[in-house]
């Protein structure tokens, strides 16, 4: 395979390789030949069908399970998404075929599905241009945060310190400290967002951006958040968008329109593509018009002829952020949501998330303690500390919550929480799944009463036993016992 891509990229220069034998290239040596065939196993294609089928029976999913995941927002994902992406003409491209072919085929209807993603999500989000070439949100944050440093190192800016709530994903300032940036934590206010006067003490010329979550990681949302934006811009700083939570404001508020500069996504949360299982993922990444000129080569543009390419002449891009144009197939399943869903549709997405979880919030907070007691948005954190008194922690909850069906929540994230439990239902799940959810976490509160050690003991009614975390850890044992 080098050697074919070495070909074909030498062909395309019009560099002239010597002949070569393919075959004996790839040759296995002959000391590295087995001298009998090897002694494998002879099961027939039912005995393989059910070994595939068991194995999958212990997967858990949005597809069979009720996944509260706070802050990673485990939605369920429309197949109509895997149907697209599964036609021939999307599937069967190659990377390295050429843009145009004879009349414009080919590539062009993939290049067109990029082109007007972009666009949707400009218009979504209330900027000027994306790049879709991320491969997940962790890699659009840090594609963000470079952007920034493009702007402001193109403007003689001398600027050395990013600004993060210390309610952050631990992501933000792990994506400014690659950038060269000094992070600057600021405490979260009794209402749980971003104090605005301990802020103001920290902003100065030396900063370069601030990095918010809207709504935060706790699912609130700061209302003081245009004052922070305008503040930020005085100072010539600009303003970056964890787009985490986007799911939560879809439709009813645009980033750009309160003051964000860059902001990225992540697909797998808003836009109904899969997450989990290790990806693929996919954090596009939106700026303003002051910014377009530093993004990732290469962009997809629209030609005067109706035809698509990819633009590489952009002498101020920050460069190649990831090979080729993005996992393509995460951006085709965007599309299709979107286009699936509307203008009405993506709005009630925002409107059924936040009816979620304000319903389960308030149906819970008598049991467990609730930090910040104000409406939240599409997530909410409940803290253990109340069971803690008797000895029952977050994790024992999280536990005993597999024996009755439900993947527990994030657990204690956000860490100005203690024993913090995340809870985020998204805008897919029925009324009847909350309720039997609420119900059990009201049956767990009693038992945290009454027997505590069923918790400790936890999980009961599956075929492992509680696990020992630290030595999981560090002698893990990954040989299934099935």
């Amino acid at each position: 395979m080098k050697l074919i891509f070495e070909k074909s990229v030498a062909g395309r220069r019009g560099v002239r390789l010597p002949k070569c034998d393919v075959l004996a290239e790839l040759a296995v040596p002959e000391e590295l030949k087995r001298k009998q065939p090897p002694d494998l196993p002879e099961v027939s294609e039912l005995e393989t069908v059910r070994h595939w089928t068991e194995l999958s029976r212990h997967n858990f999913g949005v597809d069979t399970n009720f996944y509260p995941l706070g802050s990673c927002t485990m939605k369920y994902n429309p197949k109509i998404g895997e149907e697209v992406a599964k036609y021939q003409g999307f599937s069967s491209l190659h990377p390295l075929l050429p843009q145009l072919r004879q009349g414009g085929v080919l590539t062009q209807g993939a290049l067109q599905v990029i082109y007007e993603t972009e666009r949707l999500l400009s218009e979504i989000t209330g900027m000027a241009e994306f790049t879709m070439q991320p491969l997940a949100g962790a890699h659009g944050e840090l594609t963000g945060i470079m952007l920034i440093a493009a702007y402001h190192k193109s403007k003689g800016n001398r600027k050395t310190k990013v600004i993060i709530p210390d309610s952050a994903h631990g992501t933000n300032p792990a994506s400014a400290a690659i950038a060269g940036y000094e992070v600057v934590s600021v405490p979260s206010n009794n209402n749980g967002v971003m104090d605005f006067n301990e802020f103001e003490k920290v902003l100065n010329e030396e900063v370069a951006a601030v990095m918010l979550t809207c709504p935060n990681t706790l699912g609130l949302f700061n209302p003081d958040i245009k004052k922070i934006a305008d503040r930020t811009h005085q100072v010539g700083g600009l303003m970056y968008y964890d787009g985490a939570n986007l799911n939560a404001i879809l439709g009813k508020c645009r980033p750009g329109d309160i003051g964000f500069d860059v902001v990225h996504l992540n697909l797998h949360k808003t836009f109904g593509t899969p997450h989990g299982g290790g990806g693929p993922g996919a954090g596009p990444v939106g700026v303003k018009e002051h910014l377009k000129e530093f993004l990732p080569i290469s962009l997809v543009v629209k030609r005067p002829d109706g035809t698509y390419a990819l633009e590489y002449d952009r002498p101020k891009s920050i460069g190649y952020v990831a090979p080729f144009y993005g996992n393509f197939g995460v951006i085709l399943k965007c599309y299709v949501y979107i286009l699936l869903l509307g203008r009405e549709g993506l709005i009630r997405v925002a409107e059924n998330a936040v009816l979620n979880a304000n319903y389960m919030m308030e149906k819970l907070k008598s049991y467990y303690h609730l930090p910040y007691d104000r409406r939240c948005m599409h997530e909410f954190v409940l803290s253990a500390k109340r069971q803690k008194e008797k000895g029952v922690k977050a994790l024992d909850i999280a536990k005993r919550l597999l024996d009755f069906g439900f993947h527990p929540p994030t657990i204690y994230f956000p860490l100005i929480v203690e024993e913090a439990m995340m809870i985020e239902p998204t805008e897919t799940e029925s009324r009847e799944t909350l309720d039997k959810f609420i119900e059990a976490m009201i049956q767990i509160a009693g038992e945290a009463e009454q027997e505590p050690q069923r918790l400790k003991d936890a999980p009961h009614n599956l075929d492992i036993s509680r696990l020992d975390e630290v030595t999981a850890a560090r002698e893990p044992n990954l040989r299934w016992k099935g």
